[in-house]
Formats: structure tokens, sequence, C-alpha cells
């Protein structure tokens, strides 16, 4: 509101230059009315390496103690609202979200990882007469108000020069805009993407089946447009690159030039190749028109075949398990689902709730075909190892391949799966004309600091990647060393972070069946990656301590040693984790 009040005060015709500045002075006055310091805690009641969330008037406030220093700032991860306070703090002055891996800097409220979309709040705060006292405008206290805009260094109000091109309209472009900015980024943004919307929080797609993108994206256009000074070109294809002469090519027709290119484009979902792959009620699962399409499908009484046991397909199954369809059938290739990320005895307890819920499973199962009614264009069922599983809509949940069809013959040397290599600063490899050419996100075979190349489609990682990218273009070059975390909705929330593929075997800790466990994953004797379900903050302790080398060893685990127990956050462990 205040944007469009603003954007009305600058209209010369009305109003004039100094009605502006009063009105600037009119809200400086309101924030200063409305500040306001409180004692909120006894000093001795904080100590070196503690968190505590206090309450401030109608709100809360978090305070942070490093060494002999206090820090306040918001008390709610501005991604989902979890309390930070149950989250993970380090030496060096980073809170971990207990929840999803977003992380920020006590010391400035700023972001320091993805997703988390706009930065904390930062407070003064001092002690006097044995009390901690932190002076804040109450209003920015409460969770309904507990984020702020990114402070940026520039806006995009230098004209001259191609400046930064993205190809893609995700995570990773989005995050990247904004670390551009953050880090004084002021030539052109330019944006293309071929979807109709700016970027939204995809990972509610899957799991909540929502279909309006103006309820999870993380900046409007005006913003973008605005205060990011980016130019967004929304609904249109990248058909070709030219590395040599620096230009893209749009819809087949137009061109684009370039300083930097960010090449973000995403993942296709797969399909099948399968009798009946392409039928109309044959829904694979992306986007938004995705989402729209399953949810107008899963209406009560509706029978449901998804082909695929990995997490795309598990969420789409946890969301339509509370609609009241006649049936909902998985059909996997694995002996359980997720058994080659989560091993087979976590996916035999995922599974037993789904069945829990009224689902039907086909493991190490061959799909046939998919059949439709004579003269019809819709399937009416899937044929499974030669029995018929009836279908008023089939989900194909298959994987993605990444987006990179429209590179072929730009000189990029495209892997077997479609990836393209990079390097630590997520430049691209191969070629003479790629030194100002990145690519992020699905997309990207980069060396993962742990050891080894990945190429890893994880939301947080497009972010981080993102966040990345726009800070080396800017001129602080930034080495991706970023741990990979993701979550999923399966009856609890899981948490993983790490890369356990091909682990060489599991220590699991609690109970897999009652959905209440920490599962260590190993490999060449080393914890590789860690999951867990309600056990916060286990996992973004668990990320943190591979982030700085401090993983236990599997045997210490064994023998019971608690993540949770180890120092990261007083002034002893600073060292450790500088």
């Amino acid at each position: 509101m205040l944007l469009a009040l603003h954007r009305r005060l600058i209209r010369p015709a009305a109003y004039p230059v100094s009605s502006l500045f009063s009105f600037n002075h009119h809200l400086s006055l309101r924030r200063m009315s409305n500040t306001k310091t409180i004692a909120v805690l006894d000093e001795s009641e904080l100590q070196d390496g503690q968190m505590k969330e206090v309450a401030f008037e109608d709100g809360k406030v978090l305070l942070s103690k490093l060494g002999d220093k206090i820090h306040a700032t918001s008390a709610f991860c501005t991604h989902y609202g979890a309390p930070l306070a149950k989250g993970v703090l380090t030496a060096d002055g980073r809170v971990v979200c207990p929840w999803h891996g977003a992380c920020f800097s006590v010391c400035t409220g700023d972001i320091e990882d993805a997703p988390a979309p706009t930065a904390l709040h930062s407070f003064k705060a001092h002690v006097a007469d044995g009390k901690i006292h932190v002076t804040a405008n109450a209003a920015n206290t409460t969770k309904a108000n507990m984020s702020r805009q990114p402070k940026l260094l520039a806006s995009g109000t230098e004209s001259s020069g191609r400046g930064v091109v993205i190809i893609g309209g995700g995570s990773g472009t989005f995050h990247a805009v904004e670390s551009l900015r953050e880090h004084g980024y002021s030539a052109p943004i330019t944006v293309l993407s071929k979807e109709t919307h700016t970027p939204i929080d995809r990972t509610k797609l899957s799991k909540a089946l929502i279909v309006d993108p103006a309820k999870i994206e993380w900046r409007n256009a005006a913003d973008l447009k605005i205060k990011y000074g980016t130019n967004l070109r929304l609904g249109v294809e990248v058909t070709g690159v030219d590395l040599k002469q620096k230009f893209v090519t749009i819809d087949g027709r137009d061109t684009l030039p370039y300083d930097k290119l960010i090449i973000a484009p995403g993942g296709t979902p797969r399909r099948l190749p399968i009798e009946g792959a392409n039928l109309d009620n044959v829904f694979t699962f992306r986007g938004i028109f995705d989402s729209q399409k399953v949810d107008n499908a899963a209406k009560e009484g509706k029978r449901a075949v998804v082909i695929g046991s990995s997490f795309i397909s598990m969420e789409l199954v946890a969301a339509m398990s509370k609609r009241k369809l006649a049936s909902i059938d998985v059909i996997g290739m694995e002996e359980v689902p997720f058994q080659n990320i989560l091993g087979k005895e976590i996916g035999a307890a995922l599974q037993k709730y789904h069945e829990s819920q009224g689902v039907k499973f086909h493991m190490q199962s061959k799909i046939d075909k998919i059949v439709a009614a004579e003269n019809s264009t819709l399937a009416n069922g899937v044929v499974v190892n030669g029995e018929t599983l009836p279908a008023d809509f089939v989900i194909m949940g298959v994987g993605v391949a990444p987006a990179t069809e429209f590179l072929k013959g730009s000189g990029l040397e495209i892997e077997k799966d479609g990836g393209i290599k990079v390097n630590e600063y997520l430049r691209v490899k191969s070629g003479p004309d790629t030194q100002n050419v990145y690519a992020i996100g699905d997309v990207a075979i980069y060396p993962q600091h742990t050891g080894g190349e990945v190429r890893i489609e994880h939301w947080n990682v497009a972010g981080n990647h993102g966040r990345a990218v726009g800070s080396t273009i800017s001129g602080k070059e930034q080495p991706f060393v970023k741990v990979p975390v993701f979550w999923s909705a399966q009856g609890q929330q899981l948490r993983y972070c790490g890369v356990g593929h091909q682990y060489d075997r599991i220590i699991v800790k609690g109970s897999p069946e009652d959905l209440k466990f920490i599962a260590y994953y190993v490999k060449n004797d080393k914890i590789v990656a860690v999951a867990s379900m309600q056990n916060d903050p286990v996992v973004s302790k668990a990320s943190e301590l591979l982030r700085l080398g401090l993983m236990p060893t599997p045997q210490e685990v064994e023998a019971g040693k608690d993540l949770l127990t180890i120092d990261i956050a007083t002034s002893a462990a600073l060292a450790k984790v500088e």
C-alpha cells in the first residue's frame, strides 16, 4: 500500500517535491514515535552461545549472545515463520532455521542462505543495571511484520551496458536478482522465463496443490521492476545462445545481448516411453499449470494412479489423500518408496503410513501401458504386470531432465544427462567463450566441497547457487560451499541435509515406524548426510557440522554422540567455525 501511495506521490502534476518530503518526514516521525526501549531479560539469563526468545510488548525478539556481545533480531524465520530460538546458532553469527535451512546473520539480520526471501529486523541491544534492554519499533517485533526487504546497494538505475541476462524463472533466478542488487550490481538485469508469472515458491505446489501463483510469489512484478530494476520478460522461450557474439535468441526471432549470462532453466518432467503416455489426463508435475490440472482432477470419488514413488509423487499422494478419492494406486520400481535415497527401513515406514491413509502400492512393478476407452483421448486404466488399475487420471512422477535442449548448437558441452559442468564459482567450464557464462540449479554439475561432482535438483541448492553467482558477478567472488538441504511432507515433516547417494550403510536412531527418527548416511566411513522426522533441529545442526567439517564419526554416533551437544556457538568454538 505504501508503494502504491509513494507512486501516486511522485506524480509531479499532482504532488510537488515538498509534499513528498513532508510525507517521508511524517513516516520517519511515526516510526520514531513507535520506537521504545524495554528491559526484556536479566543479563545473567543469557550465556555465551545461547539464544532466547523474549517478549517485547505484543511481539517477540530473538536475543543471541556471541562472546560478550548481545544481538537482537526478529524472532521468526521469514520463510515459513519458524521460531528461530529453536534453531542453531554458530559462533560466527549465523542462525539456522530449525525447519528448512534458511540462515540469517544475528548481527545484521541479513540473509545468509536460501530459502529465506526476506531479511530479519535488527534491533539495538544494550545492558544496564543487570538487564538486557532492546530498542525497537514494537510493530516490527510482531509475527505479522517479522521481515524486512534486504538492503539493496544498487537498484538498477544504471542503463549502460548489456548487463546480466538470466534464462529461467525459478528459485535460482529470484535469489540471483536479489543477490546482484544486494551486492551493488547496478547494470541492467533481464529475466527471460517461459512461465507467465514471477518466481514462486514452487515447493508448495506438490505439497498443497496451490492453483493461484499470486499466493506463493516471492516478489510481485512491480517490486521486481521498480525496487530491483529488473526487466521481466515472462511467457517467452529462449531458443538459442550465441556464445561468441554474446546474445540469446528469443522465440526464434528476437535477439538480446548480454555481458553476463546465467543459465537457470530448471528441469523438464520426463514421460515414460509407453503406450498412452500422452493421453489428455496423464499429467506430469512441475509448475502452476500442472498443479491446476491435478487440483481439478483430484476430486472426491475419483480414482488416481501415480507412477513413481519418490518425493514429488509421494507429496502429491499425501496431498490427495486428504481429498476422499475413491482410490490412489502408486506404482514404483523399488522395493519400497524412497529406497535409493532414504533406505529400505525408512521407506517401508513411510509406505506403511501412506497405506494407513488408504493408498495402495504396487512396488517392483513393470508398467505395460496406459489404456483409454475406445475412441477416447482420456486414460481409464494403467496396465501393471498384466493387471489393469482403474484410473480417472494418471500422474507420471518419474523425474526431470535438465531443460537444456535450447543449448544444442551453442558450443556448450552438454553432458549425457543434460547437465552442464561448472567450476566452484558456478562458471561454465567448457569452451573459450564461457568466461562470462554461469549455470545454476537443476542444470549445474558442480564440485560439491565435501567431495565429487554432483547435479542436485533441490530448491535450496538452486537458491543458494543464485546467491553465490550474484555475489561473484558483482565483484565479490564466492565459491559455492553450501550443504544441500531439502524437506518433504510425508505425514510428518521430513528433513534432509548433505549428499547421501550411493551410501554404504545407514545408522538409524529412534523409530521410523512412529515417524520419529534420525538417520545418518555413511560413505567411506564418513557421515555424508542426515535425515530426520520429529527431531528438529537435528538436521539444521547437521548441515552446519557438515559445512564446518565437524561432523562426528559413525563410531561416535553409534556410541551415542548427540549432534545437539556439539559446541559450535560459544567463544571457545569460534576458532573452529571461522
